[in-house]
């Protein structure tokens, strides 16, 4: 059985998600980032970063999750990588795209407004990086014009993957409202069951 290390509520939740959509069997074991259970020597083994997710499957053992998801999809639910190598190539894409370029942003205000205490909270590191974001959701919501799904109708890791970091961001106080397809979207990721039973891991 594939052991998943990592709360619902960190990276490890998007592979949590992945596996759902698999419909793979799989153990998920918290990690204690209080204690510093992540820094522990047995951790270490599993992800030399210190860091979750870690992923366990017979021999295999794989950090980072976007990697962890197509390994996943590649191996229990091909599909989810895509139905052609056009389909397969967006996955990446917009894997890629949301690693790189949308997360960081949208993470360094989420550190600030949800770890930082007010007195340490830094409203330049805020403001710059809330700066950045209109664009980028600009381009997301022009690239789902007239789609259900980023690589047209099938749900896919361009989805999963994409969807994974953009559910931040009405977290951090973005205005979403400009963006009516990527609320169309989201929505229809939502009625999801898999998504749901990911949502229904990040609630418990």
């Amino acid at each position: 059985m594939i052991t998943l290390y990592g709360p619902a509520r960190s990276s490890a939740g998007r592979c949590l998600w992945c596996l759902e959509e698999a419909g793979v069997a799989y153990e998920n074991k918290q990690v204690d980032m209080r204690t510093k259970e992540h820094k522990s020597e047995a951790f270490l083994a599993l992800n030399p970063n210190g860091k979750v997710p870690a992923l366990v499957d017979g021999n295999t053992t794989l950090f980072e999750s976007m990697a962890i998801n197509f390994y996943i999809a590649d191996k229990y639910k091909p599909e989810l990588l895509g139905m052609s190598a056009e389909e397969r190539a967006l996955s990446y894409q917009w894997s890629f795209w949301a690693s790189s370029e949308l997360q960081d942003p949208i993470i360094q205000v989420f550190i600030q407004k949800v770890f930082m205490p007010e007195e340490k909270r830094s409203q330049t590191v805020i403001d710059e990086n809330m700066a950045k974001l209109p664009a980028y959701f600009q381009v997301l919501d022009n690239a789902l014009a007239n789609k259900t799904y980023l690589n047209g109708k099938n749900f896919s890791l361009a989805d999963l993957n994409t969807a994974s970091v953009v559910s931040i961001a009405p977290h951090i106080g973005l205005d979403m409202s400009p963006y009516k397809n990527v609320n169309l979207w989201l929505n229809a990721i939502g009625e999801r069951p898999a998504f749901q039973a990911y949502s229904n891991l990040r609630k418990g």
